[in-house]
């Protein structure tokens, strides 16, 4: 059984609040929901993701809570990665399959103590909550979403937001995927670590009534505002796939080299058949890459072309502003005999290059 709240607010809290005075921000949609698109000079913004520390908007998170006595044998079987095996204040990042295999979305899976939590982005919500709900049948499990008007979560983001929590007085998880709760200010606070390449990702789950407090208090130590156009952008020098843009529907887990999302002991779950078979008795056919671009700037669906020939699909690229140099950074899907040959991909009419990079770079 599913009890489900309203949840299709246009604007985040943060984005309602910033543009409550006389200085208004430009909004962007950004995973399904309404929030900054820049809060400074891009330069200082990819500065402060790359280098320092940034406070943004994470207000397009939804989270659902997993009630009832079946809910982690019921929810085990719903994902890819571990559910029972997560320590009590961890997490797991997972894909969502359907019988055939095939993706239909992704999802974070909190645990505190016995009790299970989904973080979802906006605009896989109404999909996935409609996907669980029809595998629920002789389950003891509901599903209770969150009062979006009632909570938010901000994301801190740099390879200092760990000393940007210290100077607040706050915990730091120490390790990826791990959580913990605390009071700061008369507010119950959760902060939890995300997974990261280049740099620490925190969010901190905060009631809308403490979110002024909690953003003013961290500027005063030291991050510095952050829109979504300059979070995006790092996303791709990260190398992190975003469903809906890097992930379809029609590919296969392996397809998307997101081995983390992924555990192959853990038992049965809906698409596990495809998956173990995958593993079992041959690779895929293509993989989803990160790139250096030598060139343009390329839109999502540019084609990538060896010796002549059609070889992948850009799915997402973006430009880095730094101080000294810009450089630009794609995630693109290629198959597996141009991998092999390891050499410079031409698109755009070869007016630009794209290399294959073996990790994430260093900005």
């Amino acid at each position: 059984m599913t009890e489900n709240l309203a949840v299709s607010a246009v604007h985040t809290p943060l984005a309602s609040q910033l543009n409550s005075g006389t200085h208004k921000s430009k909004l962007i949609e950004y995973r399904g929901a309404m929030t900054p698109q820049q809060l400074d000079a891009p330069v200082l913004e990819t500065a402060a993701l790359a280098k320092g520390a940034a406070a943004h908007d994470l207000g397009w998170m939804r989270r659902v809570t997993v009630r009832g006595e079946d809910r982690f044998r019921w929810l085990s079987g719903m994902v890819t990665n571990t559910v029972n095996d997560i320590p009590e204040t961890g997490g797991s990042w997972n894909l969502v399959l359907n019988a055939q295999g095939r993706i239909q979305g992704d999802v974070t899976v909190w645990r505190d103590g016995e009790s299970l939590e989904l973080e979802i982005a906006a605009d896989q919500y109404e999909k996935l909550m409609a996907h669980f709900d029809h595998f629920i049948i002789m389950d003891d499990v509901e599903l209770v979403a969150h009062d979006v008007a009632a909570e938010t979560l901000v994301g801190v983001t740099g390879p200092k937001a760990g000393e940007v929590l210290v100077r607040m007085g706050l915990p730091v998880p120490a390790e990826p995927m791990t959580s913990t709760r605390c009071e700061w200010n008369g507010f119950e606070l959760v902060i939890r670590r995300s997974f990261g390449t280049l740099a620490q990702h925190f969010e901190i789950r905060t009631p809308v009534a403490g979110l002024t407090t909690l953003w003013r208090a961290l500027s005063t130590a030291g991050a510095a505002p952050v829109g979504a156009a300059a979070l995006e952008s790092f996303r791709v020098a990260e190398g992190m796939p975003t469903y809906g843009i890097d992930i379809a529907e029609r590919d296969l887990p392996q397809e998307t080299s997101q081995t983390r999302a992924l555990h192959f002991n853990k038992g049965c779950y809906l698409g596990q058949e495809i998956v173990e078979r995958i593993r079992s008795r041959g690779n895929v056919h293509r993989h989803l890459r990160q790139l250096e671009l030598d060139g343009p700037v390329p839109r999502s669906g540019t084609e990538l072309v060896l010796d002549g020939a059609s070889v992948g699909q850009i799915t997402s690229a973006a430009e880095i502003q730094l101080e000294s140099v810009n450089r630009r950074f794609a995630l693109a899907m290629i198959r597996s005999e141009a991998e092999v040959k390891n050499q410079p991909l031409s698109y755009g009419d070869n007016t630009g290059i794209g290399r294959i990079l073996a990790q994430p770079p260093e900005l």
